[in-house]
């Protein structure tokens, strides 16, 4: 199953178990966001990649509700949970494509995405940040909040293993543990410090990991 069936055949009970299957949410999605907002100057636009169902950008919308907002994801099924949570508000807006096809046309000077890129090969999110940094304007600013794993295999092992533990026990069910499995198998995790090296290499001025916790990190990245 491709990456798109398999997100679209979960779109409505996304959010509800987001909690259990990221042990560290709060720090991840909403303090992580809140201390990013804190340093940044107000944004006039923001483009959200593989935005699923809103999630990530639900939070900055509370530091930002005045910045205009594109949500861009494969699964349009995801996207039509977003439009749910967003009824009624006219800053936001959808694109049911494929980012690594292309970006949207529209002007912008952020650019979010939230467990989406893991999913692409070392290649894939090279030509991706690429052509992220090509599109930002000067001082333009973009943050992975996404799924990583070691640099040392041992390590990773200890992420891995720790984790599913974690699932295990936080009451999800063991269709939910069999379907995360599956997923587990479109991800093509890479660590920390080569996506900073990458993202270095595509002209990113300032790159730094502002967020960590074992397989979830949050890198920002300055042009």
């Amino acid at each position: 199953m491709d990456i798109k069936a398999q997100f679209n055949l979960i779109a409505e009970e996304y959010d509800g178990k987001r909690k259990k299957f990221i042990p560290c949410f709060d720090d991840f999605y909403i303090k992580t966001t809140q201390f990013i907002t804190f340093n940044i100057n107000e944004p006039k636009r923001i483009i959200d990649l593989g935005a699923g169902t809103g999630l990530l950008t639900y939070y900055w919308y509370q530091q930002y509700p005045n910045a205009a907002y594109v949500l861009v994801d494969i699964a349009d099924e995801m996207l039509n949970v977003a439009q749910k949570r967003f009824d009624g508000i006219k800053n936001i807006s959808y694109q049911a494509e494929n980012y690594m096809n292309e970006l949207p046309e529209t002007m912008f000077d952020t650019v979010i995405s939230a467990l989406s890129i893991h999913h692409l090969e070392d290649e894939g999110k090279i030509k991706l940040f690429a052509r992220i940094y090509d599109r930002l304007p000067n001082s333009g600013l973009f943050l992975n909040y996404d799924q990583f794993c070691a640099a040392q295999p041992e390590m990773n092992w200890w992420y891995d293993i720790y984790w599913e533990s974690q699932l295990m026990n936080s009451g999800l069910t063991e269709q939910d543990i069999a379907l995360w499995k599956e997923r587990r198998k479109l991800d093509r995790e890479c660590s920390v410090e080569w996506e900073t090296t990458m993202l270095r290499k595509c002209g990113f001025q300032a790159v730094e990991c502002v967020y960590s916790s074992q397989k979830f990190a949050v890198i920002a990245a300055i042009k």
